[in-house]
């Protein structure tokens, strides 16, 4: 008799299912799914914002009247004998003079007086992986040799001939398809989009995110652009943001050095978007969105789709998902009949670059990841053109000696004759001559804390007194702006 209360259980589980009738029907809808968006985990997060989006009224509809208020250039206009296409998407960022566009106020303050040049400040393009999951920047200083083809002035409506310019002519005269048929020329690399951004709408950004975060180790000054920042860290809000991009005489190395910070400033842009929760927060999104797109010029085929694809592919970066570098320069100050000093590029190094954007290449793939320590701090004057005279200001014994080997092991001109201070001191104090001064930043850049106490008529040897604060030696780098030398960083490598 055990078997018939077993019998009937065996039909109770075979019974279960018809219970669960409304489920089937769902699983052939999610099944096809994966094979369309492979990481599935990363695009179920991305689903559920666009429902948050949708939900929230401000989805498709939103999108698509923040595209109706975009100003539109028909940039690809006749453009015949283009590249081929690659894979991912090659957007042109273009910064341009948009002062006219500028408040008074703003103006006087920020230090963005004269006439509008109606010329491109800052020049990038912006590669999307095809997988929206890596975004490469390669910045085109405006000064590069460039080979202009055949078009007509915009201004004078007279035809040309190919002939040699800076790349930021391009713009002056024959706007933005004339622009995108030199950098396709010149990088063999097809611009699906391009985008036209002004100072007015790059402080907008700014401000409506609520600031961007930069550190320098050394202090910032520009009597042009009114820069004036100590070293740290620093939030800086629209306006003091866009005298930092555009800061060109803080050091000597011009605008190379400018776009290195416009790199570090873009990834810091980027984590203070992905991090705020801004493109999760629909309300946020919407506000970001309206003051990033009011006062941008784009391409006729930059629409509602492109829109959400770019909005999408933005919350799965982060820092370290992005990677800048600059075009490789092979010589500075080349001089060319009738334009003066350009930029020539070396030609072999950024075919390859440009090889990696057409096949959609990280540019770091290959290259090991930095160790857990930080990263070098990069420095004004190379640190073994500094002579350093290292003392004793506290009572631990051999301090100075450990001090000067750690100083000569980064690459500075100790005089490995470490002394005791006269007296022991708090603080780590740099003594140095006022005519020494970008030598003195960069020694303190490798002191952390230390102070700088100026000593008129002591010379070209600086004088370190360690004091009971001292703690570490930090690594510094320098980078000969009269050899430039192409560098790939990852945005986590450039933000504070």
């Amino acid at each position: 008799m055990p078997s018939p209360p077993r019998s009937p259980a065996p039909p109770r589980r075979r019974q279960q299912p018809p219970r669960r009738v409304p489920h089937p029907p769902e699983r052939p809808v999610r099944s096809v799914r994966p094979p369309r968006r492979p990481r599935w985990a990363m695009r179920a997060v991305t689903t559920l914002s666009v429902v948050v989006l949708a939900s929230a009224g401000i989805g498709h509809a939103v999108v698509s009247s923040l595209d109706a208020g975009i100003a539109r250039i028909d940039a690809f206009k006749d453009m015949k004998n283009r590249p081929q296409a690659g894979h991912g998407m090659n957007v042109l960022l273009v910064g341009t003079d948009g002062r006219d566009k500028v408040s008074e106020q703003d103006r006087r303050t920020f230090r963005l007086g004269g006439q509008p040049c109606h010329c491109t400040d800052t020049m990038m393009i912006v590669h999307i992986s095809e997988d929206r999951e890596r975004a490469t920047v390669v910045s085109l200083p405006r000064d590069s040799y460039a080979e202009m083809p055949s078009h007509i002035d915009q201004n004078s409506g007279q035809r040309h001939g190919p002939h040699p310019v800076k790349l930021n002519a391009a713009y002056a005269e024959g706007g933005p398809q004339l622009t995108i048929r030199t950098v396709e020329n010149m990088t063999h690399v097809k611009i699906d989009h391009y985008l036209e951004v002004d100072f007015t709408s790059f402080m907008k950004t700014v401000d409506v995110l609520g600031g961007v975060k930069v550190c320098t180790p050394t202090p910032l000054k520009d009597r042009y652009t009114g820069l004036d920042l100590a070293a740290g860290t620093h939030t800086l809000q629209g306006g003091q943001a866009l005298q930092y991009v555009r800061a060109r005489h803080v050091d000597g190395a011009s605008d190379l050095g400018r776009m290195k910070r416009q790199q570090g400033f873009l990834a810091a842009l980027i984590e203070k978007a992905t991090s705020s929760g801004v493109l999760l927060n629909p309300m946020r999104f919407r506000d970001v969105t309206r003051a990033v797109l009011g006062s941008v010029r784009a391409d006729a085929g930059f629409g509602t789709d492109e829109l959400l694809d770019l909005g999408r592919a933005m919350r799965s970066f982060s820092p370290s998902a992005s990677e800048f570098t600059t075009v490789p320069i092979g010589q500075l100050n080349y001089q060319v009949k009738g334009i003066g000093s350009t930029l020539r590029w070396d030609q072999a190094k950024a075919d390859r670059l440009f090889g990696a954007l057409r096949d959609d290449k990280p540019l770091t793939a290959d290259r090991p990841r930095r160790g857990r320590g930080p990263a070098p701090v990069p420095v004004e004057v190379a640190p073994d053109s500094i002579r350093v005279q290292v003392a004793n200001g506290t009572g631990t014994v051999g301090l100075a000696k450990r001090v000067d080997a750690a100083l000569a092991a980064t690459g500075f001109a100790t005089t490995h004759q470490p002394v005791t201070a006269p007296a022991h001191v708090p603080h780590t104090v740099i003594a140095y001559d006022p005519r020494w001064d970008r030598s003195a930043r960069s020694l303190a850049a490798a002191l952390p804390g230390s102070e700088l106490h100026p000593a008129p008529g002591q010379g070209p040897l600086l004088k370190v007194t360690a004091g009971a604060d001292f703690r570490n030696v930090r690594k510094v780098r320098f980078d000969d702006p009269a050899q430039p030398q192409q560098s790939v960083v990852r945005g986590n490598e450039v933000t504070c």
